[in-house]
């Protein structure tokens, strides 16, 4: 267990951090700062949980405390041990580490004994209503509830009962445990909340021990308290939820008080989200599987190539707030492009190919340098081979060039990257009209890095045809086919949508050059056609696959403060 700095005042960047330091000058905080990552093992995380790990293991980082990672495992029939390893390691790959692993089931004894504690207090009672009676009694908004029938049982014949829910004696969904509390409260979380519910359950990690599983909003409270965590930080779905919260808290007769401050939920506009709805799109077969690139799941996005200071950077752009967040994709797309483009590597591709015949070339080929990282001042230099028969992108010809088009056509010169100037004398035809060969001759005298300057209006990309490798390129676009058709809050439903059928694009005719060593862990900037990274599926070292993680430009500008 890592050591814990006693809580100081530090300058607050965010409103959570702003309450935080309240506490902490009103002498509520005697010891350090303590958060909690308490997701549930029921799928991936997604880039919305970005903004939860961030808050947790983040201020706690900056108080000098501790976060622990605390799985909500409460719920075995979605929870797979797939979705406990996945987390970990999304955890670890945003760059943070947790104090302790801990689970709810951990404390599902001391939630037990708590229960019993309310029972005798006469603050908790056995209630044999069926679950759909409970829904009945509670009201509505406008309306009050009304009290169970079993709401004043004898604190004995509450003890007798829920000591037999626990050994097992009555069917599943015949009787809960419920909080006595007001059932006319104006919040409906307030009316006599479930706090035990009867399940025969296998679970993943504590098999049958347990016939009464706490609900979270009982569990998550105590176990705030139990570990000791000072803040709670969670979405704003709980909001309505912190009277209950400090209800079970007050009444816990535990001596650490936790505190609950929620933030807004983050949506990116015309994605889906939810854990639910991904599942679906999984379930369905519309996508490849949780890892699919088109996808906001972390394990879809690291497999696409983004990196992880990308989404920390956009989520701390994004800010802090009370009411939700909803950014363009743009915006995410603006701090993946800013971070690779200092860290990628400048590689030649070509994605559309037709040769280049440069006709006045006579030898075998010759060696020109190209920088790996022109964008830092100091870069390394690899070797690469010009020659007389070259690949270029198709688009950098045109038979009749627009206006303002200053790469290839009959009569135009233009500089072929890091190597030499060249000036297209003619091309050939296929049969469906397309463009099958073009012509140029060199300018020997025009060698990139030999001192000679001529001045063209245009460079373009190249490869010689004997040393490129073909290989397999993807490009993702949205996976709605209406820009308005995503959700715009986390828990809601997709329902009838329509879906992009365009939104992958693989191109299995494709090349890059045939001598670098290309690997899982870097990035690569293909020169004029975007950001790109290996497969990390499906990519092999004799069969390369690579995924555009962002095009090279787009529209969002950041403000400027």
């Amino acid at each position: 267990m890592a050591d814990i700095k006693k809580a100081e005042v530090i300058e607050a960047t965010n409103f959570i951090e702003n309450e935080i330091n309240k506490d902490i000058l009103a002498g509520k905080i005697h010891g350090g700062i303590q958060t909690r990552h308490p997701p549930e093992p029921s799928g991936y995380l997604h880039i919305g949980h970005v903004r939860n790990i961030v808050l947790n293991y983040g201020t706690a980082l900056k108080y000098g405390g501790i976060c622990n990672l605390r799985y909500d495992d409460t719920n075995p029939l979605k929870e797979k041990q797939e979705f406990v390893d996945a987390l970990q390691e999304d955890v670890l790959w945003l760059g943070y580490k947790w104090n302790e692993i801990k689970y709810a089931t951990d404390y599902f004894q001391e939630n037990y004994e708590i229960a019993v504690k309310l029972i005798k207090e006469g603050k908790a009672y056995v209630c044999d209503l069926s679950p759909e009676e409970v829904s009945q009694y509670r009201g509505t908004l406008t309306e009050p509830g009304k009290n169970s029938p079993y709401r004043d049982r004898s604190v004995e014949e509450n003890l007798d009962l829920f000591e037999r829910m626990k050994n097992g004696e009555f069917e599943q969904g015949s009787r809960c445990l419920r909080a006595k509390i007001d059932m006319a409260s104006p919040n409906m979380n307030m009316r006599d909340p479930v706090i035990y519910r009867i399940q025969y359950l296998d679970h993943q990690r504590i098999g049958r021990s347990w016939n009464v599983y706490p609900t979270y909003d009982f569990s998550h409270p105590l176990d705030d308290c139990l570990e000791g965590v000072t803040h709670s930080i969670c979405g704003l779905e709980f909001e309505d939820h912190r009277p209950l919260y400090n209800w079970v808290v007050e009444n816990s007769g535990l001596e650490n008080h936790s505190r609950q401050i929620e933030y807004s939920n983050l949506m990116i506009r015309n994605t889906v989200s939810g854990k639910r709805n991904i599942k679906k799109l999984v379930e369905e077969g519309i996508v490849w599987g949780w890892d699919d690139p088109r996808l906001i799941t972390l394990k879809a996005l690291r497999r696409r190539g983004v990196l992880p200071e990308s989404l920390i950077d956009f989520v701390v752009a994004a800010g802090f707030a009370k009411t939700t967040t909803i950014c363009e994709q743009s915006m995410l797309e603006y701090f993946i492009r800013n971070t690779l483009n200092q860290k990628a590597k400048r590689v030649m591709a070509v994605l559309d190919p037709i040769k280049l015949v440069i006709t006045n070339y006579e030898g075998e080929g010759e060696e020109i340098l190209l920088e790996d990282y022109p964008q830092n001042e100091e870069t390394t230099k690899r070797k690469y081979v010009f020659g007389k028969e070259l690949l270029i992108e198709r688009s950098d010809f045109e038979v009749t060039p627009p206006p303002k088009y200053h790469r290839l056509y009959v009569g135009n010169t233009v500089r072929l990257k890091g190597a030499y100037v060249v000036k297209c004398t003619g091309y050939d035809l296929n049969e469906d009209g397309s463009v099958k060969c073009v012509y140029a001759e060199y300018d020997k005298n025009t060698k990139s890095g030999s001192g000679v300057e001529v001045k063209v209006k245009g460079t373009i990309h190249w490869l010689n045809e004997k040393y490129a490798t073909k290989c397999e390129v993807r490009t993702f676009g949205n996976l709605l086919a209406d820009s308005e058709a995503g959700s715009t809050n986390e828990r809601a439903e997709l329902g009838e949508v329509v879906y992009n059928t365009n939104s992958v694009d693989i191109n299995k005719n494709a090349y890059v050059e045939s001598d670098v060593d290309f690997t899982m862990e870097d990035r690569y900037q293909f020169m004029r056609n975007g950001y790109y990274a290996l497969d990390c599926v499906d990519s092999k070292p004799d069969a390369l696959v690579f995924n555009q993680v962002v095009g090279l430009k787009g529209s969002y500008k950041p403000e400027v403060k």
